[in-house]
Protein backbone atom coordinates (compact mmCIF):
# COMPACT_ATOMS: atom_id res chain seq x y z
CA UNK A 1 0.00 0.00 0.00
CA UNK A 2 1.42 2.94 -0.99
CA UNK A 3 1.73 6.47 1.53
CA UNK A 4 -0.67 9.11 1.24
CA UNK A 5 0.68 11.85 -0.69
CA UNK A 6 2.35 14.88 1.23
CA UNK A 7 1.24 18.36 1.27
CA UNK A 8 1.92 20.08 -1.71
CA UNK A 9 2.64 23.18 -0.31
CA UNK A 10 5.65 21.20 1.97
CA UNK A 11 6.96 19.11 -0.96
CA UNK A 12 7.59 22.77 -3.30
CA UNK A 13 9.22 24.00 -0.33
CA UNK A 14 11.76 20.80 -0.15
CA UNK A 15 12.17 21.02 -4.05
CA UNK A 16 12.91 24.53 -3.98
CA UNK A 17 15.36 23.95 -1.11
CA UNK A 18 16.62 21.01 -2.98
CA UNK A 19 16.94 22.95 -6.20
CA UNK A 20 18.31 26.00 -4.49
CA UNK A 21 21.11 24.25 -2.65
CA UNK A 22 22.79 23.16 -6.14
CA UNK A 23 21.65 24.85 -9.01
CA UNK A 24 23.43 23.43 -11.93
CA UNK A 25 21.91 19.90 -10.29
CA UNK A 26 19.40 19.00 -13.36
CA UNK A 27 21.10 20.39 -16.18
CA UNK A 28 24.25 17.90 -14.77
CA UNK A 29 22.01 15.21 -14.53
CA UNK A 30 20.42 15.98 -18.03
CA UNK A 31 23.45 15.06 -19.74
CA UNK A 32 24.64 11.76 -17.30
CA UNK A 33 21.54 10.53 -18.95
CA UNK A 34 22.02 11.34 -22.36
CA UNK A 35 21.08 14.85 -23.25
CA UNK A 36 23.13 16.55 -25.77
CA UNK A 37 25.17 18.88 -23.55
CA UNK A 38 24.13 22.07 -26.01
CA UNK A 39 20.62 20.50 -25.01
CA UNK A 40 21.02 20.30 -21.40
CA UNK A 41 19.93 23.94 -20.42
CA UNK A 42 16.31 23.47 -21.70
CA UNK A 43 16.23 19.52 -20.93
CA UNK A 44 16.91 21.20 -17.07
CA UNK A 45 13.93 23.67 -16.93
CA UNK A 46 11.82 20.60 -18.72
CA UNK A 47 12.70 18.59 -15.93
CA UNK A 48 12.09 21.75 -13.35
CA UNK A 49 8.81 22.27 -15.08
CA UNK A 50 7.83 18.72 -14.90
CA UNK A 51 8.81 18.57 -11.46
CA UNK A 52 7.34 21.19 -10.25
CA UNK A 53 4.04 20.26 -11.92
CA UNK A 54 4.64 17.22 -10.56
CA UNK A 55 4.32 17.75 -6.88
CA UNK A 56 1.06 17.19 -5.73
CA UNK A 57 1.70 13.43 -6.00
CA UNK A 58 5.43 12.97 -4.38
CA UNK A 59 4.83 10.64 -1.49
CA UNK A 60 8.02 12.67 0.70
CA UNK A 61 9.08 15.48 1.21
CA UNK A 62 11.91 14.21 3.04
CA UNK A 63 15.43 14.70 0.87
CA UNK A 64 16.35 11.36 -0.01
CA UNK A 65 13.15 10.82 -1.27
CA UNK A 66 12.62 13.43 -3.09
CA UNK A 67 15.76 13.36 -4.93
CA UNK A 68 15.14 10.44 -5.69
CA UNK A 69 11.43 11.07 -7.19
CA UNK A 70 13.38 14.02 -9.05
CA UNK A 71 15.49 11.83 -10.55
CA UNK A 72 12.35 9.19 -11.82
CA UNK A 73 11.19 12.71 -13.57
CA UNK A 74 14.90 13.70 -15.27
CA UNK A 75 14.65 9.99 -16.53
CA UNK A 76 11.36 10.57 -17.86
CA UNK A 77 12.26 14.02 -19.20
CA UNK A 78 15.37 12.60 -20.95
CA UNK A 79 13.32 10.20 -22.59
CA UNK A 80 10.71 12.05 -23.95
CA UNK A 81 13.04 14.94 -25.19
CA UNK A 82 15.20 12.16 -26.77
CA UNK A 83 11.98 10.76 -28.51
CA UNK A 84 10.86 14.07 -30.20
CA UNK A 85 14.67 14.58 -31.40
CA UNK A 86 14.72 14.52 -35.06
CA UNK A 87 17.97 13.89 -35.67
CA UNK A 88 19.38 12.25 -38.52
CA UNK A 89 21.44 9.41 -37.16
CA UNK A 90 24.59 8.52 -38.65
CA UNK A 91 24.79 5.15 -40.98
CA UNK A 92 24.43 2.73 -38.06
CA UNK A 93 24.12 0.16 -40.68
CA UNK A 94 26.74 0.00 -44.04
CA UNK A 95 24.88 -1.57 -46.08
CA UNK A 96 22.35 1.46 -46.21
CA UNK A 97 25.35 3.96 -47.22
CA UNK A 98 24.73 3.83 -51.07
CA UNK A 99 28.09 3.78 -52.69
CA UNK A 100 28.21 3.78 -56.90
CA UNK A 101 30.37 1.63 -58.37
CA UNK A 102 33.49 3.95 -59.39
CA UNK A 103 34.17 4.61 -63.40
CA UNK A 104 37.68 5.10 -63.39
CA UNK A 105 40.63 3.37 -62.01
CA UNK A 106 41.46 6.54 -60.15
CA UNK A 107 38.47 6.80 -58.68
CA UNK A 108 38.44 3.14 -57.24
CA UNK A 109 42.12 3.90 -56.36
CA UNK A 110 40.91 6.13 -53.87
CA UNK A 111 37.69 4.49 -52.80
CA UNK A 112 40.35 1.78 -51.86
CA UNK A 113 42.15 4.74 -49.82
CA UNK A 114 38.92 6.19 -47.92
CA UNK A 115 37.86 2.51 -47.06
CA UNK A 116 41.82 2.46 -45.83
CA UNK A 117 41.73 5.58 -43.89
CA UNK A 118 38.06 4.85 -42.26
CA UNK A 119 39.30 1.36 -40.71
CA UNK A 120 42.55 2.51 -39.31
CA UNK A 121 40.30 5.66 -37.38
CA UNK A 122 38.06 2.83 -36.16
CA UNK A 123 41.61 1.20 -35.08
CA UNK A 124 42.46 4.60 -33.17
CA UNK A 125 39.36 4.62 -31.61
CA UNK A 126 39.45 3.51 -27.56
CA UNK A 127 38.46 -0.07 -26.97
CA UNK A 128 35.34 1.34 -25.12
CA UNK A 129 34.12 2.92 -27.87
CA UNK A 130 35.69 0.50 -30.98
CA UNK A 131 33.90 -2.61 -29.47
CA UNK A 132 30.12 -1.15 -29.51
CA UNK A 133 31.11 0.42 -32.82
CA UNK A 134 31.60 -2.58 -34.77
CA UNK A 135 29.27 -4.89 -33.27
CA UNK A 136 26.11 -2.50 -33.94
CA UNK A 137 28.07 -2.29 -37.62
CA UNK A 138 29.32 -5.74 -38.33
CA UNK A 139 27.27 -7.65 -36.26
CA UNK A 140 24.08 -5.48 -36.92
CA UNK A 141 23.24 -5.90 -32.98
CA UNK A 142 20.64 -3.62 -31.28
CA UNK A 143 21.62 -2.00 -28.39
CA UNK A 144 20.10 -3.68 -25.81
CA UNK A 145 22.03 -6.78 -27.26
CA UNK A 146 25.50 -4.91 -27.43
CA UNK A 147 24.75 -3.63 -23.86
CA UNK A 148 24.36 -7.39 -22.47
CA UNK A 149 27.12 -8.43 -24.40
CA UNK A 150 29.39 -6.19 -23.17
CA UNK A 151 28.38 -6.17 -19.87
CA UNK A 152 27.08 -2.58 -19.83
CA UNK A 153 23.39 -0.44 -19.59
CA UNK A 154 21.71 0.32 -23.16
CA UNK A 155 22.36 4.01 -22.63
CA UNK A 156 25.97 3.70 -21.96
CA UNK A 157 25.88 1.78 -25.48
CA UNK A 158 23.79 5.13 -27.38
CA UNK A 159 26.41 7.46 -25.35
CA UNK A 160 29.42 5.54 -26.76
CA UNK A 161 28.12 4.83 -30.05
CA UNK A 162 27.55 8.98 -30.68
CA UNK A 163 30.98 9.42 -29.05
CA UNK A 164 32.76 7.45 -31.64
CA UNK A 165 30.67 8.02 -34.73
CA UNK A 166 31.24 12.24 -33.63
CA UNK A 167 35.07 11.09 -33.11
CA UNK A 168 34.85 9.92 -36.82
CA UNK A 169 33.56 12.31 -37.95
CA UNK A 170 36.15 15.18 -36.93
Amino acid sequence: MRAPAVDAAEARAGLTALLASDPGRLRRRSISLGAPVGDADDVAQDIASRAWQSVPGVRSAAPGSLCAWLDAVARSVVIDSARRCHRTPLHDDIDTVAIEAPQRVEDEVAAKEQLCEVRAAIARLPRSLREPLLLRVEHELSAAEIAERLGITVLAVRQRLARARHLLSA
